[in-house]
């Protein structure tokens, strides 16, 4: 059994976990085992903490052997995105000028997943600062459905990982787009949670007004419980939500009958792979089967190139204050990409800054509106994958234009200016084998509706049957 377990479900490892068929130390040898193996070539991990998540696996053992089971967590291998601080294990966040920075606290997310008694098996790449471009000294994951494949902006390590079974959970960020991108172009589950669900503190910013923390994960149900874990109110994050956290896990059975599933037939296609508008009509199709109603909505006008222009502002303002005490002082050492965008938020004053807030908030207030018509809007989740050039990710704005031009933020950059949740699902492939993905975006709070609708959609479905033979 333990052979082939990699790509078993978070929730069905759990079950076998806590019914002792199998240990956590037993799971954590195999897994570490099989990233010394396969990571090799899928370059998903920054640092790998193999004595730190042995030490987790035998405590989880001793306690589950002593009738102290904590949940469904509890002696389960995952890794978080090395943007998290973690006590006495480096956190470099892509970056060059961190490479050697060793946090002396835990993230409030890693306290939280270790509360519940997950094992942390390490820390895994991302994109310089989690923007676009890599730093030239650190590896680009690769995509495990094709070596030549795009494996997503800043969370691919996390993406990877968890589709090449690596980790049965991992986190990952949000600002543009970063956990949807990469759950899209690896074919998983990827949960953005509202704004202040889930706390940044300990997590290294990009841009504190749009940074989303969520699960990344092979099913909706796993990410219903890891969100689960590490949502909820934190003294040390004033901007967290003082919300209570709903059950999320014992409503994903509830029938769809009723939910209203909002489709703007425009905003959906405009721009879209014709593969990938076919593979969501199917989606479409099977909620209804389902009970769901379908209802027209019309999302505002979304010029991916005008959002764009909207949300880069904010993001290199806030960039650079997030990495003052080392840019401009150290701007040789930044990668071209994060270096521009630095340099865009030098060059903006404060009343720029609160024009673009000003533009942002009215853009949210439009978008929000068609939201609280219906339980979820059904969309792309970015886009469809595509090839991209390996040397181009380390390079500048210019160098990466090829690779941005695939980029359809108009169906992610909204909800980070929103601050509202979507969730990210797998459903189908192309006729040459890569992955398609479908969004629901939700407003404030919905993430138990949004993983309602998933986890239905799931069942009734092939769902996340298929995994990559790389």
């Amino acid at each position: 059994m333990i052979d082939s377990i990699h790509y078993d479900s978070l929730k069905s490892v759990a079950r076998l976990i806590r019914s002792r068929e199998i240990s956590p130390l037993e799971l954590t040898e195999y897994m570490l085992a099989r990233i010394e193996s396969v990571d090799q070539q899928l370059l998903s991990y920054a640092t790998v903490t193999a004595d730190h998540a042995m030490d987790a696996a035998r405590k989880a053992e001793r306690e589950i052997n002593g009738g102290q089971y904590r949940g469904p967590l509890h002696g389960i291998p995952i890794a978080v995105k090395d943007l998290c601080y973690t006590r006495g294990i480096r956190t470099m966040g892509g970056l060059e000028v961190l490479r050697d920075f060793v946090p002396t606290y835990d993230a409030t997310v890693v306290t939280r997943l270790e509360a519940a008694g997950a094992v942390l098996l390490g820390k895994l790449n991302l994109t310089e600062g989690a923007l676009s471009g890599y730093n030239p000294n650190f590896d680009i994951p690769v995509n495990p459905w094709g070596s030549e494949l795009w494996a997503g902006v800043s969370s691919s390590g996390s993406a990877v990982a968890t589709a090449a079974g690596l980790c049965f959970a991992s986190l990952g960020t949000d600002t543009g787009g970063s956990i949807r991108y990469p759950s899209m172009a690896n074919g998983i589950v990827g949960l953005k949670p509202t704004y202040g669900r889930v706390s940044r503190y300990g997590v290294l910013a990009l841009a504190e007004s749009l940074d989303h923390v969520g699960p990344m994960t092979r099913t909706t149900h796993d990410a219903a419980i890891v969100l689960q874990a590490i949502a909820g109110a934190d003294p040390d994050d004033p901007t967290s939500l003082d919300e209570a956290v709903p059950d999320i896990s014992a409503a994903l059975d509830a029938d769809l009958s009723g939910l209203r599933i909002g489709v703007d037939e425009h905003y959906m296609k405009e721009g879209t792979d014709s593969g990938l508008v076919t593979a969501i009509e199917g989606v479409i199709d099977k909620l209804i089967e389902l009970g769901a109603e379908v209802i027209e909505v019309t999302m505002p006008e979304s010029d991916p190139m005008e959002l764009r222009n909207l949300w880069l502002p904010i993001t290199g303002y806030e960039a650079l204050r997030a990495r003052s005490e080392t840019f401009p002082a150290r701007a040789e050492e930044y990668g071209g990409y994060l270096r521009g965008v630095l340099e865009l938020g030098l060059k903006m004053t404060q009343d720029e800054y609160t024009d673009a807030m000003s533009r942002r908030q009215a853009y949210a207030q439009v978008f929000t509106t068609e939201l609280v018509k219906v339980d979820a809007v059904i969309c792309p989740a970015g886009g469809f994958v595509f090839e991209a050039d390996r040397d181009a990710q380390y390079g500048d704005a210019e160098a990466l234009k090829p690779i941005v031009r695939h980029f359809q933020g108009q169906f992610t950059i909204p909800a980070d200016l929103a601050g509202t949740p979507s969730l990210t699902i797998p459903c189908g492939f192309s006729d040459d084998g890569r992955p398609y993905a479908v969004q629901f975006l939700g407003s404030h709070c919905s993430e138990q509706a949004l993983c309602q609708i998933g986890h239905a959609y799931e069942q009734a479905s092939e769902g996340n049957s298929h995994h990559p033979d790389f």
